[in-house]
Formats: C-alpha cells, structure tokens, sequence
C-alpha cells in the first residue's frame, strides 16, 4: 500500500481513527457517503481533491496538514516538535501528539488558547475521563454548573461525561498539556 492512491487510504485512516471517529460517523460529519470513505480506505477509489477535502471538513483538517504529517510504518515511540497534527481552530491550537500512532488508548494533546478564545460555544460531553496541567496563562475551566479559573501549575481531571468547556479569561496565550482517555479526538 506505498503507492499514492494508498498513501491517501493510509493517512485517511489514520486522521479519522485519530479523531475517534466510525467511518459512518465521519460520513454524516462530512456529508460524503459512508461507503465512499470505506472505498478510499480500502484503496478501491482514489478520491478527487474536492471530495477529500470534503471529508477532511468533518474532522476538520486542512488538506496541507492531511498530506505533510508524518506516517510511520511501524509503532512510532518518539514524537518530535514538528510532527504533531494541528486540530485546532483559529485561536485555539491543539497539537494532537501521536496522531500517527494506531489504535491508541490515550489522547494528548499540547493546548494553546489565545486571550479571549475558547473551546467552542457548546460544552463537550464524551465518554471517559480527562486531566491536564496549565503550563503558563490562565484557563476558565467550566464542568457541569462549575466554574474554576486555572492559573500556571494547577491542573484539572474529571469525568467527561460531565458538560465541560475551556476559555482563555486572560490577557496572554494559555498554554495546556492534557490527556484523555479513551481518544475522542
């Protein structure tokens, strides 16, 4: 599967089972056909540019990053500073370390949220439980009816389950280390 048309069934697989997502799920994210995707992964199509840019909307991912994020052929162990997947937004920046790892267990991420800028408008609820350390700024961490502000050094962990959010209050980038498990991204 080293030629170009798997290279894309490969890296397709790997950003959708990063995110945590089904093949059908990724179909209803995208609004491409669920078995559109399972024949791009198993290499019976080769997708046109605007179908695969299609796809990559449901996660979201920018077409520049789906083909410059490094592939290991085998279990990868080390992660270097330029190989974690950006699945951020603008202002907020989620380095995803391990993307490329299958079948993972654990979700890290290494967060940057702008002043002002937050996780989304909606709180998260997925299965699980999650922890993180704010390395520098300040994080408003919102969980069920709870609001705490997070300065350098204090850190959080919970159930998912429990309607979460995250906002930056501050005046400087927030910078956040946090794991995840299992993986929704």
């Amino acid at each position: 599967m080293d030629t170009q048309d798997g290279m894309v069934a490969r890296r397709l697989r790997v950003v959708r089972k990063a995110h945590g997502l089904s093949q059908r799920e990724l179909a209803r994210r995208s609004g491409v056909g669920s078995g559109t995707i399972s024949q791009i992964e198993s290499v019976s199509m080769q997708p046109s540019v605007s179908v695969l840019k299609k796809i990559l909307d449901g996660v979201p991912m920018d077409l520049a990053t789906f083909f410059s994020f490094e592939l290991s052929t085998k279990e990868a162990r080390i992660f270097r500073r330029g190989e974690h997947v950006d699945i951020g937004m603008p202002g907020v920046k989620y380095l995803l370390l391990g993307a490329q790892r299958p079948f993972r267990s654990i979700q890290m991420l290494h967060e940057f949220y702008a002043p002002g800028k937050d996780s989304g408008r909606r709180s998260l609820s997925h299965e699980g439980e999650e922890c993180a350390v704010v390395i520098q700024g300040t994080l408003e961490v919102t969980i069920g009816d709870d609001v705490y502000v997070l300065q350098a050094g204090d850190a959080y962990y919970f159930s998912s389950t429990t309607p979460h959010r995250f906002r930056n209050p501050g005046k400087t980038v927030c910078e956040v280390v946090s794991a995840c498990t299992p993986p929704s991204f």
